[in-house]
């Protein structure tokens, strides 16, 4: 299992994501640009001391992420996903994926996701913070898999 984020635009989302990427020992992909500057002072002031335990593979663009990224089915978490989570099934070599926090992904993004998840959200409510989100799903995700048997 492991986490990409499609240009950030918040740091402190980011910096959410590293601190769990870190804990859970899961891969985190960062395609650029970000929305904010992005260094290795910056990123280690948002993920506090979780920055050195954390797996980040920095990507340029979409394209080289695209042509660089491991193997395994890319699961968008969207708004628009047609899969509910609870319906979602998920294997141990997805890469979840989560768009910036202001606009989503475009089309191309999700015409290149192998399935398009969304949490159920009560009526009226337009969405979940994307690091929230994020984490409910990656969790969910885990227990399917059996991924967090290595964990303590």
């Amino acid at each position: 299992m492991q986490l990409a984020l499609f240009e950030p635009d918040i740091p402190q989302n980011l910096g959410a994501f590293i601190r769990l990427a870190a804990c859970l020992d899961i891969p985190l992909h960062i395609i650029e640009p970000c929305g904010f500057p992005v260094d290795d002072k910056r990123m280690r002031r948002a993920s506090l001391d979780y920055y050195d335990l954390a797996t980040l593979i920095r990507h340029p663009s979409w394209a080289a992420f695209r042509r660089d990224r491991p193997e395994g089915r890319l699961v968008l978490l969207t708004t628009a996903g047609a899969v509910p989570l609870p319906q979602a099934r998920f294997e141990a070599s997805d890469i979840l994926l989560l768009g910036r926090e202001s606009a989503g992904v475009p089309a191309e993004v999700h015409e290149a996701a192998g399935l398009r998840v969304r949490v159920p959200l009560k009526k009226g409510a337009r969405s979940l913070n994307v690091a929230l989100a994020g984490a409910m799903v990656l969790s969910e995700a885990l227990r399917q898999t059996s991924g967090f048997q290595d964990l303590v």
